[in-house]
C-alpha cells in the first residue's frame, strides 16, 4: 500500500522557502545586503529544488556564475580601494602633522611675529639696486622698523627683525611689508604652523598659521 502525503512541496515552493530562510537569516544577522556566500547559498538551492522534467539550462547557469564572478570581483576591488584610501588619508595627514611647531615661507604682503617675537621674510628683486629698505607697517600706517638694506643684487633677499624698538619694548601683531630703494617682484614672510586642519571632503590639508591657512604646496621653504 502506498501512503502519498497530503502535505506535497513542489519544486517553486521549495525554492522560495529556500530564498525566505536566507532573507529571514539576514534580518536576524542585521545583514542588509546579499555577499558571495548567499548568492552561492541560493545558487545551490535552486539547483537541489529545480524540476526534474524542465531542468535549468546550462546557459543560465553560466550566465549566473558569471554574474557571481563580477560580484566577487567587485567587492574584492571595492574592499582593496577603502584600504588604499583610509592608508592614504592617514599618511597625508601624519605627514602634514609632523609640520606643526616649524616654519614655511610663504607668498605674503604681511610679516606675524613668531613664537619668539621675530620678524623674517624674503624679498625677491627685480634688478640690482644701491640702497634698499623694508619698511615694516602698522594697520594705523606707521612704520615700526626701517631695516637698511643697503645695495642687493637682483634675486632673493631676506631680512630679519627681534620684534623690539630702540626702547626694548616687544612689538605684536602682523606688519606690513614696503620695499622702498628696489623694484621687487615677490615678498614672503615666515610663518609658525601651528595646525593642521583635514577637510572631510579628503582636499589637501591646511597648515595653520599665523598668516592664515595654507597647503604644503603653498611654503616655498621649511625651516
Amino acid at each position: 500500500m502506498t501512503t502519498t502525503s497530503p502535505y506535497t512541496v513542489d519544486s517553486t515552493t521549495s525554492y522560495n522557502n529556500s530564498l525566505l530562510s536566507t532573507t529571514v537569516g539576514n534580518q536576524a544577522t542585521g545583514k542588509q545586503s546579499l555577499d558571495q556566500t548567499d548568492y552561492l547559498k541560493l545558487m545551490t538551492a535552486q539547483l537541489q529544488y529545480q524540476d526534474p522534467f524542465s531542468p535549468m539550462d546550462n546557459s543560465q547557469m553560466v550566465a549566473q556564475m558569471a554574474q557571481f564572478s563580477q560580484v566577487a570581483a567587485q567587492s574584492a576591488a571595492n574592499d582593496k580601494l577603502d584600504t588604499i584610501a583610509s592608508s592614504l588619508s592617514g599618511t597625508r595627514l601624519s605627514d602634514a602633522a609632523n609640520w606643526i611647531g616649524k616654519s614655511m615661507l610663504v607668498k605674503s604682503s604681511t610679516v606675524a611675529p613668531t613664537g619668539a617675537g621675530e620678524y623674517a621674510g624674503q624679498i625677491t628683486l627685480g634688478a640690482d639696486a644701491a640702497g634698499v629698505k623694508v619698511n615694516l607697517i602698522d594697520s594705523a600706517g606707521n612704520t615700526v622698523k626701517s631695516i637698511d638694506m643697503g645695495a642687493q643684487k637682483a634675486g632673493p633677499v631676506n631680512f630679519y627683525w627681534d620684534g623690539k624698538d630702540d626702547a626694548g619694548t616687544q612689538t605684536t601683531g602682523p606688519l606690513t611689508i614696503q620695499v622702498t630703494g628696489g623694484t621687487a617682484t615677490q615678498t614672503a614672510a615666515w610663518a609658525t604652523i601651528a595646525a593642521v586642519q583635514s577637510p572631510s571632503s579628503g582636499s589637501d590639508q591646511k597648515l595653520i598659521t599665523t598668516l592664515g591657512n595654507f597647503t604644503a604646496a603653498d611654503a616655498l621653504s621649511l625651516s
